[in-house]
């Protein structure tokens, strides 16, 4: 499985457990403090918070097994969502002098790492929002009205909330929660900025990770490739070299035989045609610049490239517009780029044997190709596996390989190939190469 995909099911994953280990917490600290401490709570709200966190929990849980993938938004519902529970609980249990208001900086500790930069500063601003709010509205707990001397602090302004903060240095209480809240704004700054910074790092090594696998996994298809090609081209030469004798034969035969002869003709050309084509294989393969960084003009190279496919395919009628600021550009011809061309054009002419169109355009630094066939277009299966190799569309012939090499001869460039359905019928090939890798 991809672990990009797979990471925000571990961050939903992990959330359960930490609600799990939250409510443990609570109810532990409750039941200690009501039996212990004598602290007179209200059990209803505290079964209540612990009730809500489990039925979110219970959710979370069906969640986890549904195949369907985990967003952001999700996520950042899931920790809201913890936070109004919190809220709710410390409102009824002390507000900010409850020693477990702390308990904020941990749905922000996971937006931190598992969310954007900015739904994890929205999670910081709401949690010190909270934790601010209930410094002025919150039912105090009975120990602390008899240790702030019978204060009724839940009903005070917050003008004289703050007096009596700054006012009663005597008892160094209030001093001390505030320092609490002053705290708390600095951890939570400190975990949105930092561990933020760090997690979105962790998160594109993975990606750089992930990447640089498929990019081993496509070397080692392509070197699988290279050498089948290479045995492939060395035992097909002998039965090559055997029709060829053959047909040399039959042409002496058929001499006075103008039609037959013609036929044999072809049919030598056609061996001949194998044997070059064989022989370009066994060059080029495992070299990048198969013909050794021959200097050619962009024009004269898609022009090249044009007019020998034609030759192969006579019967399609083919519109080519090339066009571009002369001179062209000057590129390395790569024989293995010419040969990702043909590949494309063989695609477009098998799906639509009748007519293709190619309108290709170029900058100093860029050549852009968009090829169109008039088929019948991509399926909904194709348009998602199209490109990956032995994936075809061709019912009596084809192994898939076509598209597959051309884009990876056209990612090694720094090039991309898209495709899709044209809204008139009929499919559209976009070729994007940047010509700064060709560069003589």
């Amino acid at each position: 499985m991809n672990p990009l995909a797979n990471a925000p099911l571990t961050n939903l994953r992990r959330l359960f457990w930490l609600r799990t280990l939250m409510a443990g917490v609570i109810g532990i600290a409750a039941w200690a403090a009501m039996t212990m401490f004598e602290v007179t709570l209200k059990p209803g709200v505290i079964i209540g918070a612990l009730v809500l966190m489990s039925a979110l929990n219970t959710f979370t849980w069906w969640r986890l097994r549904r195949p369907l993938p985990v967003g952001h938004l999700e996520m950042l519902t899931q920790l809201l969502l913890d936070m109004a529970i919190l809220t709710g609980l410390f409102f009824e249990t002390g507000g900010y002098t409850n020693p477990f208001v702390w308990m904020y900086l941990l749905p922000l500790a996971v937006a931190a790492v598992s969310l954007s930069w900015r739904q994890t500063w929205l999670v910081a601003a709401l949690s010190i929002a909270c934790y601010s709010t209930l410094m002025f509205w919150y039912e105090p707990l009975p120990i602390m009205q008899m240790d702030m001397s019978g204060m009724d602090m839940a009903n005070m302004t917050a003008e004289q909330h703050m007096q009596m903060m700054h006012g009663h240095h005597e008892s160094g209480f209030s001093l001390h929660l505030l320092g609490m809240w002053a705290g708390f704004v600095v951890s939570a700054g400190v975990i949105a900025f930092f561990v933020e910074r760090m997690g979105r790092s962790l998160r594109e090594y993975d990606q750089l990770i992930a990447q640089t696998r498929e990019k081993a996994l496509e070397s080692e298809r392509m070197l699988a490739l290279a050498t089948l090609a290479t045995a492939a081209a060395h035992e097909l030469g002998t039965p090559l070299s055997t029709m060829a004798v053959v047909a040399g034969e039959m042409a002496d035969d058929c001499a006075e035989q103008p039609q037959l002869a013609q036929s044999v003709a072809l049919l030598r050309s056609q061996i001949d045609r194998c044997k070059t084509i064989l022989t370009s294989i066994t060059a080029s393969a495992g070299q990048q610049r198969a013909e050794g960084g021959r200097r050619q003009a962009l024009d004269d190279f898609l022009s090249g490239i044009v007019s020998g496919w034609q030759d192969t395919r006579p019967a399609t009628r083919f519109e080519c517009r090339l066009h571009g600021p002369l001179p062209a550009p000057v590129i390395a011809v790569d024989r293995t780029l010419g040969q990702a061309l043909v590949n494309l054009l063989d695609n477009a002419a098998d799906a639509s044997p009748e007519q293709i169109e190619l309108d290709g355009e170029w900058t100093p630094t860029d050549l852009n190709l968009t090829l169109r066939d008039h088929g019948p277009g991509l399926s909904p299966e194709a348009e998602s596996r199209i490109g990956t190799p032995f994936f075809t569309t061709k019912e009596d012939s084809g192994m898939g390989l076509g598209l597959y090499l051309a884009r990876i001869i056209l990612e090694r460039f720094g090039g991309t190939v898209q495709l899709s359905n044209h809204p008139q019928g009929g499919a559209v090939t976009r070729i994007r190469l940047p010509l700064a890798a060709l560069r003589v």
